[in-house]
């Protein structure tokens, strides 16, 4: 288990200030070793969040993209053991890494936070890399369900494009 500094409990705070306002519940309690994740766990739609277990806090935003990305009928009975086996799994894998990139725009937290060494099988400096080119990973799905637009559609909309989010919450 990671000791978690206070600046991470901050960027925690915020990040779950951040999921409640815009409709993901969180909640804490112990999980044990019962989570994909150290420390997090979706069940029926919710983040649990074991803090003397949580490694990595900006997993949150993460877990949080696939809870978002799901249509909201299959929301509140999404838990971690069914996420494996949904029908469009690996789409909304990449919806959620696109959706945690978003989010850490929205909340002015370095990209770093969600994308750490220990995560994406090796394939973080890819995900930045390519965000950082504007080469957005997922960015035309999240656009194809209604959440967000690319520059040429946002200029046509008179919006902000991506990552600026159109909504938070897939309908």
């Amino acid at each position: 288990m990671k000791d978690i500094d206070a600046d991470e409990m901050v960027l925690l705070q915020k990040c779950i200030g951040f999921l409640n306002n815009i409709g993901i519940e969180t909640t804490f309690r112990k999980i044990g070793n019962k989570s994909f994740l150290p420390g997090l766990l979706i069940n029926k739609g919710m983040i649990i969040i074991d803090k003397d277990a949580l490694e990595h806090p900006g997993d949150i935003l993460h877990e949080a993209g696939h809870i978002a990305v799901v249509p909201a009928i299959d929301r509140h009975g999404l838990s971690e053991r069914n996420i494996i086996n949904r029908k469009d799994r690996e789409s909304e894998e990449i919806m959620a890494i696109a959706w945690s990139y978003a989010a850490c725009i929205h909340l002015f937290i370095d990209p770093f936070f969600v994308f750490h060494e220990q995560g994406y099988r090796g394939g973080r400096e890819y995900i930045t890399g390519s965000c950082r080119e504007k080469n957005y990973i997922g960015l035309s799905m999240l656009e194809k369900i209604g959440m967000t637009a690319n520059e040429k559609h946002a200029r046509r909309l008179n919006i902000p494009s991506y990552p600026h989010m159109i909504k938070w919450l897939r309908a």
